[in-house]
């Protein structure tokens, strides 16, 4: 027998179902008394086992699904916890990171900018020392501007017929002092324009500068660009 149930509203509803029916073995038991109170008696106990039933397992059911639900509550509010924390510590971080992020980026620049001064400087003293050494060397030796003149002479894909040397007055005298012999080779021509340790070959169809500065300030070009270059 089908029985149809209709849900109404928000009320906890269930499905009826009608009571079993007296056996035979249950009216002989009855010892002839009136069927329909047989069947009365067997239809109360069976609806009051029925609503034990059903209250019980309503009450099971109700302490199942409240454990449940704080089971599943528990595991979600840790989870959101920990999303909330670390989401929380990680702007706590950022925050108190901020000076410290300022700080680290002021220590950069600075040692970057004492790095590149460091160089500068460095750069500076290598120039200093270069021409105190070169300024020492050629007042101890100052035919060493011959053999410069020599060198570049020797370059030239054809030697001229007339060559003039210019050098200082001061390095001029000395050559000749010095060295006679090697001064006689040459047309020296002293000129007050030029500083010491400046030489200039002159010739008939060009003018080459085979001074110590020149060849100093490509020296130092080079190591600034190794020194200064990595900036």
């Amino acid at each position: 027998m089908t029985v149809k149930v209709i849900r109404g509203g928000a009320r906890d509803w269930r499905p009826y179902r009608f009571p079993p029916r007296c056996s035979g073995a249950l009216q002989e038991q009855w010892h002839g008394g009136d069927p329909a109170e047989l069947q009365k008696a067997v239809a109360e106990g069976y609806q009051q086992g029925s609503d034990k039933g059903y209250r019980e397992g309503l009450e099971q059911g109700r302490e199942a699904g409240h454990d449940e639900g704080l089971r599943q509550g528990r595991q979600e509010g840790l989870r959101l916890g920990r999303e909330e924390g670390r989401e929380e510590g990680r702007r706590l971080f950022e925050t108190a990171a901020q000076p410290l992020d300022r700080l680290c980026g002021e220590l950069c620049r600075f040692a970057e900018t004492f790095e590149a001064q460091r160089r500068e400087q460095l750069l500076e003293l290598v120039q200093k020392v270069a021409r105190q050494v070169i300024r020492c060397e050629l007042t101890l030796h100052p035919t060493q501007l011959l053999s410069l003149a020599d060198e570049a002479l020797a370059a030239m894909p054809e030697q001229p017929d007339s060559v003039q040397l210019q050098l200082n007055p001061e390095e001029c005298a000395r050559i000749r002092e010095l060295a006679p012999e090697r001064a006689a080779a040459w047309r020296l021509v002293p000129d007050e324009r030029l500083a010491l340790g400046e030489c200039r070959l002159l010739t008939a169809e060009e003018e080459t500068d085979i001074g110590c500065q020149q060849r100093l300030d490509s020296c130092m070009q080079v190591l600034g660009e190794h020194l200064l270059g990595d900036d």
